[in-house]
């Protein structure tokens, strides 16, 4: 034996065969170490995307911007078309009954003013032609007229997008600095398809434990149906009392370590059954729903929390889901029980720890999205918000 070894000393290489080459890769890809180098990754990850401005829902929403801005300049210009088209009929139609006052009203002028007449409009006349003549000097040294160039005129380019693959157009979309500004933590805007990572806002008809909710797509596909959770109806306790005092299974190490997270009511199938949403990661057992945003992995994230990597009110327990059959959603769309929505990953996080500006309205997501979501959605949040998120039934 080494002089100085005890019991307790590793034993040398010579002395105890190393594990099987099977064996050491399965301990280094199963333990502690490597799944929180995951969950760094994870973490890391979803930082870089938000950072490099890699949320394709984010250009979308820009795109969606920029079209309501062009419809509302064509608005503005068909009111103005229209606007004098108007007055034009009306100077028509009033020219006909003044063309006696005025035959009368010159030709008396012509008699009576004589000679100081004419001098006057010798003067306008002179006038007229001073001004003309500086208008053209200015026009002259903005080039206009200037070798047969007017002031549409300009340099042709052959192509200024540096990529092959695009032509101009799409190189000014994806190249050119935005001119619509986007709020990324407060926007929303209305969709004509379901996808996961999308919302449903609940019509402003809607009744029973749907009436004025927000419900998260998780899942959908027209042959298997579509799962989602609501994420706008917050339980009043944390999960320690929560967990407590309903019905439900959740491991009761999970509990104590996210004793202090929210908890919200996720829809009428199985009660007994929790969720979690979170903005962390996609660390092991999660799932991303779109960029910004996860559900599940909540393991990995106890291991967060005992690492202090995150806080237990970053995470929102989310009791029990919706669901639908093949086709049942559609059919409610086309009924008109849902407003098919994109929303940001703040609005969406709303519960689970995402931040609040003064813009926004803390305890009312229905109606805050519906705001988002433009005129026509913003009168209907006006009109019927007012009960708020923090209740259990209409």
């Amino acid at each position: 034996a080494r002089r100085g070894a005890t019991a307790l000393d590793a034993p040398s290489s010579t002395c105890q065969p190393r594990p099987p080459s099977s064996t050491r890769q399965r301990q280094s890809t199963t333990g502690p170490l490597y799944t929180s180098k995951k969950n760094d990754r994870a973490r890391m990850e979803k930082s870089w995307e938000h950072m490099m401005g890699e949320d394709w829902r984010e250009f979308r929403a820009h795109l969606v911007a920029r079209e309501h801005v062009e419809e509302d300049i064509a608005m503005s210009g068909s009111n103005i078309s229209n606007n004098s088209k108007k007055n034009g009929k009306q100077q028509q139609s009033s020219t006909p009954k003044e063309v006696g006052k005025l035959i009368s009203g010159a030709i008396s002028s012509m008699f009576s003013k004589g000679d100081a007449s004419k001098k006057e409009e010798a003067g306008d006349t002179a006038m007229a032609t001073q001004a003309k003549q500086k208008e053209d000097l200015v026009n002259i040294f903005e080039g206009y007229a200037i070798g047969g160039a007017t002031e549409f005129s300009k340099i042709e380019v052959s192509s200024s997008c540096s990529d092959p693959f695009m032509d101009d157009e799409q190189c000014h979309i994806i190249y050119d600095e935005p001119d619509v500004k986007l709020d990324k933590h407060r926007w929303a805007h209305p969709l004509f398809h379901v996808e996961p990572g999308s919302i449903l806002v609940a019509n402003e008809k809607l009744g029973g434990v749907f009436h004025q909710t927000v419900v998260l797509i998780i899942d959908h596909n027209e042959n298997t149906g579509s799962t989602g959770m609501v994420i706008n109806r917050p339980f009043p306790g944390n999960l320690i009392k929560t967990a407590s005092d309903t019905e439900s299974n959740i491991d009761l190490s999970l509990k104590m370590a996210f004793s202090k997270a929210p908890v919200a009511y996720g829809g009428p199938v199985m009660q007994d059954q929790f969720s979690t949403l979170h903005g962390f990661g996609e660390v092991m057992g999660s799932k991303k729903v779109c960029p910004g945003v996860f559900v599940g992995g909540s393991s990995q994230l106890m291991q967060e929390v005992r690492r202090n990597n995150l806080h237990p009110t970053e995470v929102l327990f989310v009791k029990g889901h919706a669901a639908w059959v093949p086709g049942q959603l559609t059919r409610e769309i086309e009924k008109g029980v849902w407003y098919i929505a994109a929303a940001s990953a703040d609005l969406i996080l709303r519960y689970a720890g995402a931040p609040v500006s003064k813009d926004d309205n803390p305890s009312d997501l229905w109606a805050d999205i519906l705001s988002c979501m433009g005129e026509k959605f913003e009168n209907i949040a006006v009109a019927h918000s007012g009960r708020g998120d923090d209740r259990m039934l209409p």
